[in-house]
């Protein structure tokens, strides 16, 4: 291993843009976060200002850089992790965006999958690109903008369109317009990419109505894409990792081995499970993905999305004023011996795998006079739990693998009450790690294989550490309860916002 080189990890999420700074020991030497506009212009609806991103994700990494001590000569290379299916389009001759990004939890393009569905491609398009319909994923965002904005069709036809996922517009923008790329894991979420032999699709492009000229060259995960522009650094760094926040995450808790499991307990919670080097169908409503590409190898995941999470903590917070942090939400939640009866669906923005119904909504159900901020407290972290637990299951299901612990991650899984509460739902050991920003460590990792900092994984396994060890409390019956009634709950917020003719 070499020494005295520090990685930058640029951390694109949701909510926040963060930056990190790692070194050689997979220790944080420098950390800044800066969060963002999120705009709602129509119910369902989800955007963000792509050079607010930029923007934000530029001052957080200037801070970073500054709070590790370290000058940008010290830097050996850059990693890029980001929220992924979110599509921003811009001008390739200018490089200005042409309108606000869509992001992934937005549901406008509900119609357009029902085309899909009705015209028979759920088969081939689960096939060719291991997802289901839904307007979780880029390609029916990217036919959007090209059917209802007209500046995009305008550039579209004129050879002039760069559509990408946000690590796309990230990297173009850092090499003032030299890379216009995205990796192998970032295209298996756009519903246009064939993961088996690692090309976009033609008949799905034709099906969207994209020119494969608007889209990135996709490259591996690990490797030297570019560099990032002596303008904005004072020297030109490498861009040498990237990957969907969900794959570096995986492989930031070194889940190198098939039938390792991770969950991200961010905006949304995500379960992805290695599944080694061929895809894995699955039959219970999870998702085939690319988890990384190394060389010539590809590692393949089965994944299980549950859109809100953390974001119904904030939901508690920004929105009800119920509590001031995540903190009081634990604190209040232990206040309690149960919900009372209570039941929280998160389906904000509609419900991900296992159910995939674009037309659920949150719900509260069971509540009576006696219910206090206490219980719905408990019960929006219980909801959370409950999803984890349905992803989970279906993961052992599909891939017939009896899964022996699960390691997390993310904002949420600070949360002791919640850590023990998913515990006991499934079962099994839930393993946090010292590290907590395993998104950025892995995409770190990344970035530090390509340039020699680590040589191989078993070097990165050393990295890794357990902090806190969770074990099931045995109570069995207690357990199942909470799950049969979460599935009843679930039930009744399906199909809420589907307009009856």
């Amino acid at each position: 291993m070499k020494t005295g080189k520090y990685i930058l990890s640029l951390d694109q999420g949701t909510t926040s843009s963060r930056a990190i700074v790692f070194n050689t020991l997979g220790g944080i030497v420098g950390i800044s976060q800066k969060e963002f506009t999120q705009f709602y212009p129509k119910p369902g609806y989800v955007e963000h200002d792509p050079v607010e991103i930029l923007e934000t994700q530029l001052y957080a990494m200037r801070q970073a850089v500054q709070e590790a001590g370290i000058s940008y000569e010290d830097i050996a290379a850059i990693g890029i992790t980001n929220q992924r299916e979110t599509v921003v389009a811009w001008d390739k001759v200018s490089g200005i965006p042409v309108c606000n990004a869509i992001v992934w939890q937005c549901r406008r393009t509900a119609e357009i999958c029902e085309q899909l569905k009705n015209k028979g491609l759920e088969e081939y398009i689960k096939k060719t690109t291991g997802l289901l319909i839904d307007p979780y994923f880029s390609g029916t965002k990217m036919k959007w903008m090209l059917e209802n904005v007209p500046e995009v069709k305008k550039l579209s036809d004129e050879k002039r369109l760069c559509f990408g996922t946000v690590d796309t517009w990230l990297i173009y923008s850092l090499t003032e317009g030299k890379t216009f790329v995205t990796d192998v894991s970032n295209a298996s979420r756009t519903m246009l990419f064939d993961i088996n032999n690692l090309k976009w699709d033609e008949t799905l492009l034709n099906e969207m109505g994209v020119d494969i000229d608007s889209l990135p060259t996709v490259v591996s995960s690990s490797e030297v894409v570019g560099m990032a522009s002596a303008e904005v650094f004072g020297r030109e760094i490498p861009i040498a990792g990237i990957a969907g926040d969900q794959h570096a995450a995986l492989f930031g808790q070194c889940c190198f081995e098939e039938g390792m499991a991770k969950n991200t307990y961010g905006t949304g919670c995500f379960v992805l499970m290695n599944t080694g080097d061929k895809p894995v169908l699955s039959k219970k409503g999870l998702i085939t993905t690319i988890g990384w590409k190394i060389g010539d190898k590809v590692t393949y995941a089965l994944e299980g999305s549950a859109f809100n999470a953390g974001s119904a903590i904030k939901w508690l917070r920004d929105e009800l004023r119920l509590i001031e942090s995540p903190q009081e939400c634990d604190a209040l939640a232990e206040t309690v011996p149960d919900t009372l009866g209570a039941m929280f669906v998160p389906a904000f923005t509609g419900l991900g795998a296992p159910y995939w119904d674009m037309y659920a909504r949150g719900s509260i159900l069971g509540i009576t006079r006696g219910t206090t901020k206490a219980h719905i407290c408990r019960a929006v972290l219980e909801s959370i739990a409950c999803e984890s637990y349905d992803l989970f299951d279906a993961m052992g299901e599909d891939s017939g693998v009896k899964l022996k612990e699960l390691r997390v991650d993310g904002g949420a899984s600070r949360s002791r009450f919640l850590m023990q509460c998913q515990a006991n739902l499934i079962n099994r050991k839930v393993l946090r790690p010292m590290c907590l920003e395993t998104t950025a460590l892995g995409a770190a990792m990344l970035a530090g294989l390509a340039t020699g900092v680590w040589e191989n994984t078993e070097e990165l396994k050393a990295i890794w550490k357990v902090n806190t060890t969770f074990e099931p409390d045995g109570d069995i019956e207690n357990a199942e309860n909470i799950i049969w009634k979460w599935h009843k709950a679930v039930n009744r917020s399906m199909g809420w916002a589907k307009t009856e003719n």
